[in-house]
């Protein structure tokens, strides 16, 4: 049995062994025997939309395969017994049939995933279906004030779930205009710092729109009487809400922080914010609603503190101080992870976490307390540290931390797996990898084994393990070159070993030339109707194929041989240019690993400029400006300053600023110029343009998102990407996802403002699809192509019976009873105008006296793109309603076909 001091000393070692290398979670091959692992499940709080069918996700890995059951509400969940609840095939989600009673369904729902090895937990999902309520049946008074006075219009909005989002209309659907007089507060109540005359009206209406039903709840109208009065006195402030001198407010990190200060007073009074002892910090604090709302981001621990809101006018000012404390949930500081161990192997699982109030920590085995489990004589617990000594193969499990306080929890499964195993290779083998000269490049050797093999790199199968210098090797085996030279190009062997064996494979390394565009094009100025070239002459690695592609304002140029655009394999040629053709022309050479970019500005004048006449024959290009100097920057706009160079003989007409080198370098970029989301059933295809003010050198752009589900966010994630990547495709964990993106481009000063957009719900892709389609070129032509032909047969046939005279006999009648609503046309040998029957709901048919005719001209009559009649067939109603329809035959499209023939 173990002592207590040998037990610390364990530790102490466990602690100088985690320093020593870099914790990564270990990664089990699925072939290998483990304990299953939760993948994906469902949020925490989740709020289901009461017409659709409900889905509880949860998936596991595992070897055997794990099998699943649920718990409701702290008690086992029978689904077999439930005709309406099924779990998906070799998963534990659950799809449940709601039958208009979704209600029925709400409570606590945790997934178990167990095989031989142990038992992995789900967090505790909250089941909610979103509410929308009436409104309560009320009687409002009419409101009668004093012009000058104060005036609040209470709100109430039915509590719904989510809360609703509120605002104000009249009864012709307009929004009731606010400003620094009048305006909405957090709660949904209508304030007005002063009543005027001209507020009075019969319906200021508060409405409610509940965002998972897409539902919008009016509330009964307030009339508004306002008496009038001669002079209306000038008053001091005095605060609406919040009430008093001061108040207090609890916020949790990571949330937003939402202060308000509402002041009465004639004239309006302006609102003011400071926070004692500290400066508001400017990139996480929006003032909004004229000065009354104090937005703050993403809160921390040091956004605690005292705010000050002032309320003022030419009478007088007043203060309201407002106590806010942050409080938090629990937060990772080291989530424990996978352990997989050797035989005789030590180990040890870490759990800290941070909150306010500070989390207490509880480890579970298998679902279950720890304290209550079999007594383990290898396995100690320290607070928040297990420790494991001497393992034996057959002690396998999965154990849980559960991190909790008043304001949530956090729980981690880790599994310590124990096996024995020479090390074997994941990746693919003999890999080829390409780099440009002088690029930093990863080469990747995955393995596994246990224990834990030592992994080394040799190059051209020489030398001593390759780490130090320009080379940095990580604890998953990847090797970094931070700066690939021609003599770094090689054979590169990884060789893992244990003392049950070793493994190797190779990866070969070629370093290669950086595409360069040796002859770039330059800027012109040209006359209309003349022939422009610009240049691009490429140089690359010979053994790279480049392509060069020509851009126009960004947009992909297109070549044909009749077309006025022409290209070889170093030039653009345009032929007789044109005001339309003036721009910016970009030419792109690209390898399979690298491109390079240059752009030149064409600009297209009326007059011919390469006249003779016009410039001296010793005339030659000005040369360029001289002391350029950056001065003044701010925000938006920055001064330049420069010396002319010489004009050569040459007038300088014209002075073009480069705005992407003339830039402000003190400020982050501008949001992207858009920020674009097409939803499909899969994925989500997110679109956007660099910022039309970059402040400087675009270096990538930076993109947030997490899921949304009502008011409730999931874990923020993020992504990253290089300047020339302007479009992302996510693929999504199911089509009823929806998502927060947060767009942002990056300069070597930082990230610049921020572009947020909503992916749209799913209910509304299928109508963007069809618009999508309907919009495109292709179809449209195909469409008009169709409506043609149609067209020209409905011509022919038209003349066809106008000169070949009779048809011959009658067209046989259909009977009503094998096609319902069928139109029976009847056309005696006297070539009389064609007669219409109709069938009626009981079957009989109904003689018509209006012809073909008639309703060519009709204004509920048309022809389809595939010829049919899609217009609705009318008995008449009486004679003149006919004879009126007869005396306008002359300009119907069917008589003017006539004429012609």
């Amino acid at each position: 049995m173990w002592t207590q001091e040998r037990w610390a000393a364990l530790a102490v070692l466990s602690i100088i062994m985690l320093l020593s290398k870099v914790a990564a979670p270990i990664e089990v091959p699925l072939d290998l025997k483990q304990p299953p692992t939760i993948v994906k499940q469902s949020l925490k709080d989740y709020i289901v939309d009461p017409r659709d069918n409900i889905i509880i996700e949860c998936e596991a890995k595992g070897t055997p395969v794990p099998t699943f059951q649920w718990r409701r509400n702290g008690k086992f969940f029978n689904v077999g017994k439930d005709p309406r609840v099924t779990m998906r095939s070799r998963s534990g989600t659950l799809e449940i049939r709601s039958s208009g009673k979704p209600e029925d369904y709400e409570g606590e729902y945790q997934c178990f995933a167990s095989n031989d090895f142990g038992m992995a937990i789900s967090n505790k999902i909250l089941l909610r279906v979103s509410k929308s309520p009436l409104w309560p049946k009320e009687v409002l008074e009419p409101v009668v004030v004093r012009e000058g006075e104060s005036l609040v219009l209470p709100c109430n909005p039915p509590p719904g779930l989510p809360p609703p989002e509120t605002f104000w209309m009249d009864s012709s659907i307009m929004p009731i205009i606010q400003d620094k007089r009048v305006s909405m507060g957090l709660n949904g109540d209508l304030f007005f710092s002063n009543v005027l005359a001209r507020d009075a009206n019969t319906d200021y209406s508060c409405n409610a729109r509940f965002e998972f039903t897409h539902t919008i709840q009016q509330k009964n109208p307030f009339t508004l009487k306002v008496l009038t009065t001669r002079n209306v006195p000038e008053t001091q402030p005095t605060f609406l809400s919040p009430k008093g001198l001061s108040s207090s407010k609890i916020v949790l990190r990571g949330e937003q922080l939402l202060l308000e200060c509402i002041a009465a007073g004639v004239p309006s009074p302006n609102i003011d914010w400071i926070k004692k002892g500290a400066d508001l910090p400017s990139k996480k604090v929006k003032i909004e609603n004229f000065g009354k709302t104090l937005r703050l981001l993403n809160v921390s621990e040091e956004d605690s503190g005292d705010y000050v809101c002032m309320a003022s006018n030419k009478i007088g000012s007043i203060r309201h101080s407002i106590e806010v404390q942050v409080k938090a949930a629990p937060y990772w500081l080291d989530k424990p992870t996978n352990l997989v161990l050797a035989p005789d192997e030590n180990g040890r699982l870490v759990c800290r976490a941070r909150g306010n109030p500070k989390p207490t920590i509880q480890w579970l085995v298998n679902g279950e307390p720890i304290e209550s489990s079999l007594p383990n004589p290898n396995r100690q617990v320290l607070g928040d540290t297990i420790l494991f000594h001497s393992v034996q193969i057959g002690s396998s499990a999965v154990h849980q931390c559960n991190a909790s306080n008043e304001h949530g929890y956090l729980l981690a499964n880790a599994f310590v797996n124990i096996l024995d195993m020479a090390p074997r290779m994941l990746g693919p083998k003999n890999q080829l990898i390409k780099v440009i000269e002088n690029n930093r490049t990863f080469l990747d050797c995955p393995f596994f084994g246990s224990p834990f093999p030592l992994l080394r790199w040799f190059k051209n199968g020489l030398g001593s393990g390759l780490d130090g210098g320009q080379y940095k090797l990580y604890h998953n085996g990847t090797l970094e070159i931070k700066q690939a030279r021609p003599e770094d190009q090689g054979t590169y062997t990884c060789v893992a070993s244990n003392i049950l064996g070793k493994m190797e494979n190779q990866v070969r390394l070629e370093v290669k030339e950086p595409t360069r565009i040796v002859r770039a094009p330059e800027h012109v100025t040209q006359a209309k109707g003349t022939t422009v070239r610009f240049d691009c002459r490429v140089k690359h690695d010979p053994s790279l194929p480049a392509t060069v592609t020509w851009l126009k304002d960004d947009k992909p140029l297109s070549f044909n041989w009749i077309g006025r655009f022409r290209k070889d394999d170093e030039t653009l040629t345009i032929y007789n240019v044109n005001p339309e053709d003036a721009g910016t022309y970009t030419c792109t050479a690209k390898t399979e690993i690298d491109e390079n970019s240059a752009s030149a500005r064409l600009t297209v004048t009326e007059d011919d400029i390469s006249s003779a006449s016009n410039r001296s024959a010793f005339a030659g290009r000005p040369d360029p400006p001289q002391d350029l100097e950056l001065s003044d920057p701010s925000a938006r706009s920055v001064r330049l300053t420069w010396v002319p160079g010489n004009e050569n003989n040459s007038p300088v007409t014209r002075k073009f600023r480069n705005m992407n080198s003339f830039h402000n370098p003190f400020i982050e970029p501008g949001a992207p110029k858009y920020f674009r989301i097409q939803r499909h059933t899969d994925v989500v295809h997110l679109k956007w343009d660099k910022p039309l003010e970059p402040n400087g050198v675009l270096i990538g752009y930076t993109l947030q998102y997490h899921t949304v589900n009502g008011t409730q966010a999931g874990e923020r994630k993020v992504q990253s990407f290089p300047a020339n990547v302007t479009e992302y495709i996510m693929n999504l964990p199911n089509r009823f996802t929806r998502f927060k993106f947060y767009l942002a481009a990056r300069t070597q000063v930082g990230a610049g403002e921020v572009y947020a957009l909503e992916s749209p719900h799913f209910t509304n892709e299928a109508y963007k699809e069809q618009e999508d389609i309907a919009t495109q070129g292709w179809f449209i032509g195909l469409m008009c192509a169709v409506a043609l032909l149609v067209l020209i047969l409905l011509i022919v046939c038209f003349i066809k019976r106008s000169r070949g005279g009779k048809y011959a006999g009658k067209m046989q009648q259909i009977h009503s009873h094998i096609n319902p609503g069928l139109f029976i046309y009847d056309i005696d040998e006297d070539n009389k105008p064609l007669q219409g029957s109709q069938t009626s709901l009981d079957g009989n048919v109904k003689e018509s006296d209006d012809s073909l005719v008639d309703y060519g001209e009709g204004g509920d009559g048309q022809f389809n793109e595939d010829g049919s009649f899609i217009g609705q067939y009318t008995v008449k109603k009486d004679k003149e309603e006919t004879e009126g329809n007869e005396s306008s035959e002359a300009t119907s499209p069917v008589n003017a076909i006539y004429s012609l023939a």
